[in-house]
């Protein structure tokens, strides 16, 4: 089901390629079931499938026309029923420490947006989103205040990342000395909230014949949507993140709303039945400094007892502000004493540097301006856009 609506999805994102399937971001499957419709022999669509992959994901191709170990002739062919489209930018920034934060179009009154933040993992990293907006309500989350507008396919959320590498300049994948090695599904939504897709993109992102993103690389955080924590594992192998933030289910509750459905019982019962944990898999933990709200020495003493067991990081967010917020951030000399008392029981715990806080690319920070709307609302837009153009 996923891999047609994927297709259906990939009808190309611009009025005059509208007939045209846009292949870019597919996985494997998909990519094959594609080729079929359009025309391709079945018995030779799984060969053809592998050469356009390379070219998409190992090269960057987004012309037919490129891929020469294709006879010309197919190409022309494929080329009049198929588009290998990237999503459009619609803004980009660059902040004063070299992050990079873009809006990209997904569709008709649709984007989400994508950071790219130096310095993070072996080089770089990409921040993706997983959803249009976020069902969560987390009270210091800027996303939070943007209500959820739908799920991302699997293709628009490998999209976000050919986006960059394109921005980045990081074709061919194989070429040395690549800016972008880490993956962190921390952008908007939840992504145990869309995990047929995440699972889907996670796939392609660590295929080696392409991207070749190494599963070791790619982090998946979650609120604590605890039922999917462990299929998360499962099925991808990724690296666990936990948006914690609170070591109470009362502060929790106000914080992370999710807690009152999933309290931290049922979440550390997941978190601790998460496959395969141990030093070189650890459990991160993030956790936003709230000046007076959630940074006491005895709350840093309560997430030790708390985390007991579980091979885990803590990094350790000073909160970033943004417009309407009522949170402040905890003073310095706070943070590091609260980080003391978790170096000093054996755990790493690294504050992190707010990177890209000038263009409101920080953690927590993103927020696009889509709205979900009705069908009722999209027609009015559609009809005042039909008459607008007649007036003119």
């Amino acid at each position: 089901m996923a891999h047609s609506l994927d297709i259906a999805h990939g009808r190309a994102l611009s009025e005059g390629a509208a007939k045209l399937v846009n292949i870019s971001g597919l996985g494997r499957q998909a990519l094959r079931a594609a080729l079929i419709e359009a025309g391709v022999d079945e018995k030779k669509a799984r060969m053809r499938a592998s050469q356009i992959w390379s070219w998409i994901y190992h090269y960057g191709v987004t012309d037919f026309s490129a891929m020469t170990d294709i006879a010309k002739d197919l190409r022309a062919d494929l080329a009049m029923r198929l588009t290998v489209e990237r999503p459009p930018i619609l803004t980009s920034q660059t902040s004063s420490d070299g992050t990079q934060k873009w809006l990209i179009g997904v569709g008709p009154q649709t984007e989400v947006e994508s950071v790219y933040i130096p310095g993070v993992g072996k080089a770089g990293a990409l921040c993706v989103s997983s959803q249009v907006g976020c069902t969560l309500t987390c009270s210091f989350c800027h996303t939070g205040t943007q209500k959820l507008v739908r799920n991302l396919t699997a293709a628009e959320i490998v999209s976000q990342l050919l986006v960059a590498r394109d921005e980045l300049g990081e074709w061919p994948t194989s070429q040395e000395d690549r800016r972008l090695t880490n993956i962190v599904f921390m952008g908007m939504g939840e992504p145990l909230y869309n995990l047929d897709n995440v699972v889907e993109a996670l796939e392609t992102i660590s295929d080696g014949d392409g991207i070749s993103i190494s599963r070791r690389r790619i982090t998946v955080s979650t609120a604590g949507v605890a039922p999917k924590i462990v299929e998360l594992g499962q099925r991808t192998g990724a690296m666990l993140a936990i948006s914690l933030h609170a070591t109470r289910d009362e502060l929790r509750n106000e914080l992370v709303p999710l807690n009152k459905k999933y309290d931290l019982k049922a979440l550390f019962e997941a978190i601790r039945a998460y496959p395969d944990l141990s030093n070189s898999k650890r459990v991160t933990f993030e956790y936003v400094m709230l000046k007076g709200v959630n940074d006491s020495l005895a709350e840093a003493r309560d997430l030790v007892r708390l985390l007991k067991g579980i091979p885990s990081k803590i990094n350790l967010i000073p909160f970033n502000p943004w417009p309407g917020t009522r949170y402040e951030c905890s003073d310095w000399a706070t943070i590091e004493a609260f980080a003391e008392v978790l170096n000093r029981a054996g755990y790493a715990s690294p504050i992190r540097t707010p990177r890209g806080r000038d263009i409101l690319a920080a953690c927590g920070q993103l927020r696009s301006e889509s709205v979900k709307e009705t069908g009722k609302e999209r027609m009015a837009r559609r009809l005042a856009g039909f008459n607008s153009e007649d007036v003119s």
